[in-house]
């Protein structure tokens, strides 16, 4: 019997990302688990917004969820081995998001990326940090070598 059945990746698009996506494939693989990648689009402050002169906040958004779509796609199809990896694209704050798709779809594991800096909230981040301690589940914080 394997120890996870369902692992969900938090996929943030930074350069460093394979390091967070090869260890939840491998983990996947190891243990014949379903995984989903996860990236979430968080809200444009409206005040930035309005100074900056950007469409519709309705329209940027719809942006921002297609290219983000096209990434995870592209990531999933680096990942061998694994059958039917499924790809999420949440609107919200990153904590909160990660943690309730955690609660809703019976996630066991959650990976996520890490730097390794100085103390305990700069070694995980403010949103790595809150994932760790609201998870329902294990959490896999993998460090982020540069």
């Amino acid at each position: 019997m394997s120890d996870y059945t369902h692992i969900l990746a938090a996929v943030d698009f930074m350069p460093d990302h394979r390091q967070v996506t090869e260890r939840a494939g491998a983990l996947a693989r190891q243990n014949a688990a379903r995984l989903t990648l996860v990236h979430v689009v968080e809200f444009l402050p409206m005040e930035l917004a309005d100074e900056l002169v950007l469409p519709s906040d309705v329209e940027l958004e719809r942006q921002l969820v297609e290219v983000a779509e096209a990434r995870l796609e592209a990531i999933a199809a680096e990942l061998e081995g694994i059958q039917d990896i499924e790809r999420r694209v949440e609107i919200g704050p990153t904590r909160h998001e990660i943690l309730r798709i955690a609660s809703e779809e019976a996630i066991d594991l959650i990976v996520i990326g890490s730097h390794g800096r100085h103390g305990i909230g700069r070694l995980l981040g403010s949103t790595a940090n809150g994932i760790l301690h609201g998870a329902p589940c294990d959490v896999l914080a993998v460090r982020i070598r540069g």
